[in-house]
């Protein structure tokens, strides 16, 4: 994966210290460190503000304004391991931001967001897609071809198979970022497609198919109501 980060980063110009050219002595405190200032009646002495108490006065780098550290953008690429999981965190050791005063970088971590898919659907390990399966082919079985993560694969359909049945395919799933040389499987969710009788040939198709098996479908739910 390729992209862009925005980081802080040490100035090149002062090396972080902010300030670059010779120390002369302080202007404002004459290289005390200190200024008096005036309250009233009262004195006192504070640290000036000037060089920060330390009586030496150097000039502001013109590069980070006085900051030590500078913006820059640089391309980055990270390698995303198979079966990275939404809110995975990836470490990358020393690619944050820059220490202050020239100090080492700090560490830049990377949260996986993944994005929905149109057809599969992830739990865990597992992948999950709904297949839609001709009346005929539930009722007589089948072998059919079913999307996969790696592409087509074959799935046999059970005679019998009812709607919202759910078929397994070994290790058709995620490779596992945890376990390695394991991945999950795929469910594929099987949904009957019912053709609608649009001519009298196909109505009396289905009226001869509902002759041969006269029993209610609900009578089970019927038996516990």
């Amino acid at each position: 994966m390729k992209l862009n980060i925005t980081r802080l980063d040490t100035c090149s110009n002062c090396r972080g210290k902010g300030v670059v050219g010779s120390a002369t002595t302080c202007p404002e405190c004459g290289g005390k460190g200190q200024v008096t200032q005036t309250s009233g009646r009262m004195k006192f002495n504070t640290t000036c503000p000037r060089c920060g108490g330390t009586g030496k006065a150097q000039s502001v780098c013109p590069t980070c304004h006085g900051e030590g550290l500078v913006q820059r953008t640089e391309p980055l690429e990270v390698r995303v391991k198979p079966g990275t999981r939404d809110g995975q965190r990836i470490r990358l050791a020393g690619k944050g931001n820059a220490g202050p005063n020239g100090g080492p970088p700090g560490d830049l971590y990377i949260i996986i967001r993944t994005a929905d898919h149109p057809v599969f659907h992830r739990d865990g390990d597992d992948i999950y897609v709904t297949v839609p399966v001709a009346a005929w082919e539930a009722a007589l079985g089948a072998k059919i071809e079913v999307p996969t993560i790696d592409g087509r694969s074959q799935l046999r359909i059970p005679p019998g198979t009812q709607s919202g049945q759910k078929l397994r395919l070994r290790e058709k799933g995620v490779p596992s970022a945890t376990k390695e040389g394991t991945r999950g499987d795929q469910i594929v969710e099987v949904k009957i497609d019912v053709p609608e009788a649009r001519d009298l040939k196909v109505r009396e198709l289905w009226q001869e198919m509902q002759k041969l098996n006269p029993s209610d479908p609900r009578q089970e739910l019927w038996s516990k109501v």
